[in-house]
C-alpha cells in the first residue's frame, strides 16, 4: 500500500467516524439540538492540499480577540504565522491557542474564495498539535466547519481578516445546508439579529473577534448556548 493510499483510507475512516458521531453521540450538535441529520459533505480528497508549513513565532504570544457569531469577542493567544505555499503562491495563516483545557492543540481558522459558495461562508477550522520543530503538515482535506454551521445553539469564532486566503481551497468539509451559508462573518452575525427595529443599527465591531473552539473530538469551534 502506498503512502497516498494509506492517507486516503485514513481520511475516509475519519469522515465515516465523524458522521457516526454527528448522527448518534449525545454531544453532537444534531443530537443535542434535535436537528435532522444528513451526512456531512466533503470535497474529494486531493493530496495537492497537503502542504508543509513553518511556524514563524511571534516575539511574544499576544492576546487576540476574534469575533463570534453572536457579535461577542473570544479571547485567544496569537502565537505566530504558519507560512506555506499553495498552488504556487506564498501564503500565511495566523495560529492561535484557545487557552486552558486544550493542551498543546492549536487552532487555525480561515476563509478562502470558496467561502459563502461551496464552503461555509463564516469560515472553516484546522487544528494542529504544537511541536518544538515548528514544522507542520497542514492538510486542508481535514478542514471542518464550526458547530454554528449546523445550529445557532453554539457560539463559534470567526477567522480574522488576516486569515482570508486569496485562493480557492477545494478540500475538506463543504457547506452543510444552503440555507445556513452566510456570505461572510458579518452576514452570519446579521442573520442572528432581531429584524424590524426602529432603533439605529448597532456599530460594527472589529471583524477580528471569535469564540473559543472546543476540543477537536467535539468538532472544535463552539460553546453551547446556556439555556
Amino acid at each position: 500500500m502506498t503512502e497516498e493510499t494509506g492517507w486516503r483510507r485514513e481520511l475516509e475512516t475519519e469522515r465515516a467516524m465523524k458522521n457516526e458521531f454527528m448522527a448518534r453521540h449525545p454531544e453532537s450538535p444534531f443530537v443535542s439540538g434535535r436537528i435532522p441529520f444528513h451526512e456531512l459533505v466533503y470535497f474529494p480528497p486531493d493530496p495537492a492540499y497537503r502542504v508543509t508549513a513553518t511556524l514563524v513565532r511571534a516575539a511574544e504570544p499576544a492576546e487576540a480577540y476574534l469575533r463570534t457569531n453572536r457579535d461577542n469577542q473570544a479571547v485567544m493567544r496569537y502565537l505566530g504565522d504558519l507560512t506555506f505555499a499553495l498552488g504556487g503562491r506564498a501564503l500565511h495563516l495566523r495560529l492561535y491557542h484557545a487557552g486552558e483545557g486544550v493542551g498543546t492543540s492549536v487552532f487555525v481558522p480561515f476563509r478562502d474564495t470558496t467561502s459563502g459558495r461551496e464552503s461555509y461562508g463564516a469560515g472553516r477550522y484546522l487544528t494542529l498539535e504544537l511541536n518544538e520543530q515548528d514544522v507542520y503538515e497542514v492538510d486542508f482535506n481535514r478542514a471542518f466547519n464550526p458547530y454554528c454551521a449546523y445550529t445557532d445553539d453554539f457560539e463559534c469564532s470567526f477567522p480574522p481578516a488576516e486569515n482570508d486566503l486569496p485562493v480557492p481551497v477545494r478540500a475538506g468539509e463543504k457547506v452543510w445546508a444552503v440555507e445556513r451559508n452566510p456570505r461572510s462573518p458579518s452576514a452570519a452575525v446579521a442573520a442572528r439579529r432581531p429584524r424590524a427595529s426602529s432603533a439605529p443599527p448597532r456599530p460594527e465591531r472589529d471583524r477580528s473577534a471569535r469564540s473559543r473552539p472546543s476540543r477537536p473530538a467535539k468538532g472544535a469551534g463552539a460553546r453551547k448556548r446556556r439555556r
